[in-house]
């Protein structure tokens, strides 16, 4: 996946981002990033810190193990995903969860 680039350190998404929507959501692929909408605006941060609460959630792990790598005042941002010291097992769901994001078929 275009979007998905495995290191060491963890796994880093292209993420484009639209702030102050009705609702967040993943939407689809846009080019070779996973866009994803969220209802903050993009001001002092307020988007960057929804995004990174708002994977949290979806991904399962801790706000703390999610890191905007750059990209923090453009829409378009490399998100490291950490899994530093983590099992095989919890690798492979990190992945999973990560490619169930992306909508079967995109608009």
């Amino acid at each position: 996946m275009l979007f998905l680039q495995e290191t060491p350190d963890g796994v880093v998404l292209s993420i484009y981002i639209q702030p102050r929507s009705s609702k967040n959501a993943v939407i689809g692929l846009y080019g070779d990033a996973l866009k994803i909408k969220l209802t903050a605006p993009p001001v002092e941060g307020e988007a960057n810190k929804m995004c990174a609460a708002y994977l949290s959630k979806c991904l399962g792990v801790p706000k703390s193990d999610i890191e905007i790598v750059s990209g923090h005042s453009s829409r378009r941002k490399k998100i490291l995903v950490r899994w530093a010291g983590a099992s095989e097992e919890k690798r492979r769901a990190i992945k999973d969860a990560i490619r169930s994001l992306v909508p079967q078929k995109t608009p």
